[in-house]
């Protein structure tokens, strides 16, 4: 069996990592290259670094916050927000990435997916989508940082950007996020069971139970978070231990 991961999200707003609740009430936390040193000591699996309104600003990612966090960074590191090209993409890349996570722009144009994976591997790309449930057991993809319902399913979605090449599929669940009430274990192990890549719950996380539901009952191969761990609420190292002990594998844990 794969080792589930353990994935930290620093949102970013102006250059300082920040933390709201249903995409509102936006509230700054702390230095994200900061973040990103303690992050290594507590032997996160991966970080994803978002810059949270370049899409709806439109304009591209901060290379030179991405450049600061790629010399400190001793895990795998994705970013997104604000890649809508393949020189976007480049550009993230050379500073330091290892993989970029595209979400609005591929609804806008669901090629970039297909030409960025023939160029850097599916391996290097995220295929991010932000789901609200619209009717029982119904979920629509929302783009322009969860504002607009696009009217797209959520599940069909993610099959056509794992068909288009995308490596790795995100599912963040709108209803869900910074709530601490559990991640969307339904959306999760639907869209888990729907593709053939690693899929990551994402929004929700509030004691570590929550990601044993998701690494287990959702079917996700990794459970990302924030506020829980930026604040202390729930400690990497022994989140690890509690997930072994409740027989999850996962990596820095001696077997």
């Amino acid at each position: 069996m794969e080792k589930k991961n353990i994935i930290a999200c620093l949102d970013v707003k102006n250059g300082r990592v920040v933390k709201g609740q249903q995409f509102q009430n936006i509230q700054e936390v702390a230095d994200p290259v900061e973040l990103t040193k303690q992050y290594n000591k507590d032997q996160v699996d991966e970080l994803v670094l978002y810059d949270i309104t370049a899409s709806v600003e439109k304009r591209n990612v901060f290379i030179d916050l991405v450049e600061n966090i790629a010399k400190v960074i001793q895990v795998p590191f994705t970013v997104g927000g604000g890649i809508s090209s393949i020189a976007d993409i480049e550009k993230v890349l050379q500073a330091g990435a290892d993989k970029v996570s595209i979400n609005s722009a591929a609804i806008e144009n669901p090629d970039l997916i297909s030409e960025a994976s023939q160029k850097y591997g599916s391996e290097t790309i995220v295929f991010a989508l932000d789901a609200k449930e619209v009717a029982p057991g119904k979920w629509n993809v929302f783009s322009k940082g969860g504002q607009v319902d696009t009217g797209i399913d959520a599940i069909e979605w993610a099959i056509k950007g794992v068909t288009l090449g995308a490596g790795e599929v995100v599912v963040n669940a709108i209803d869900d996020d910074g709530a601490k009430s559990g991640y969307n274990i339904a959306l999760t192990k639907k869209i888990a069971e729907a593709v053939d890549v690693p899929v990551i719950a994402s929004g929700g996380a509030g004691k570590p139970e929550h990601f044993k539901e998701a690494l287990t009952e959702g079917s996700a191969a990794g459970a990302l978070a924030a506020s829980v761990f930026h604040f202390g609420e729930i400690k990497i190292p022994a989140l690890k231990e509690y997930l072994a002990n409740e027989n999850v594998l996962v990596r820095g844990i001696k077997e």
